[in-house]
């Protein structure tokens, strides 16, 4: 899976208003300062359904009423593991501290949380990730965007000094080259400091048509002369791969019934 070891998205372009989730971006709010929390839950087996009812019934609200922006919910096409992943959104890492903190003290969260488990745990391992947006990330959204079809989450681990050139690359030539073979951009992201390998990993979100369209627009993406030319050019500058060997993951998830992002 995507997550690094624990037991588990620079600022926008230009400013404009973007809303996330409940969270709107302006002027004074500055995107960079933006941070997003990708978190992973595994259930118990036979569980999954149940921890989706919570959230579904109580735990989107409450995170709405303390601050926290419900950016997207989605599920593993193929959940051996039975996890959650989602997607949240906080004005900043400072904020963030805040409003878990009157969550995980609000009575109704508590009560939730005890009928909910009333016949044992629903969850049983807790994965997460701090991160902020790259300088060419399209804006974050919400709403309809896969179209019906699915997302696919990359992550990409560099060699040490290499996330650079790699950002340059995906800067220049890879989001282009994406868009030309029918690949959607949802959000590039970096990890926030202070986590392992933050400074060698990318991690970003994509929308296809269907898992056989994101292969048959992978395969068209790797004979393109120009996506040839864009790695060659970038692996001489750097002097080799700008992956490690195994550093590049995917997984194809869909979106639960009550994501905000569809």
């Amino acid at each position: 899976m995507i997550m690094n070891s624990f037991p588990f998205l620079t600022g926008l372009m230009t400013l404009a208003l973007v809303s996330i989730a409940g969270h709107t971006a302006t002027a004074a709010d500055k995107p960079a300062s933006i941070c997003y929390e990708m978190r992973i839950y595994y259930s118990p087996p036979g569980r999954l359904e149940d921890l989706n009812a919570r959230f579904r019934n109580h735990t989107l609200k409450l995170f709405t009423k303390h601050g926290i922006g419900n950016v997207g919910y989605w599920v593993p096409i193929d959940n051996k593991e039975h996890k959650l992943v989602y997607l949240l959104s906080y004005p900043s890492r400072e904020a963030r501290e805040t409003s878990w903190k009157a969550f995980f003290a609000d009575p109704e969260w508590k009560a939730a949380q005890k009928s909910t488990e009333a016949n044992g745990p629903i969850v049983s391992k807790v994965e997460q990730m701090f991160l902020q947006t790259t300088d060419y990330s399209p804006a974050v959204k919400t709403g309809d965007l896969s179209h019906g079809g699915v997302f696919e989450i990359r992550t990409y681990t560099t060699p040490e000094g290499k996330l650079s050139n790699l950002d340059a690359r995906f800067r220049d030539h890879t989001l282009k080259l994406f868009t030309k073979h029918g690949i959607g951009n949802q959000g590039y992201f970096h990890k926030m400091a202070g986590q392992p390998n933050a400074d060698r990993t990318l991690l970003y979100f994509l929308t296809h048509k269907s898992q056989d369209a994101a292969k048959a627009s992978f395969g068209e993406f790797g004979k393109d002369p120009a996506w040839k030319s864009a790695r060659e050019a970038s692996e001489k500058e750097a002097g080799g791969s700008l992956t490690i060997q195994g550093g590049v993951k995917s997984e194809f998830l869909v979106p639960t019934d009550y994501s905000p992002t569809k």
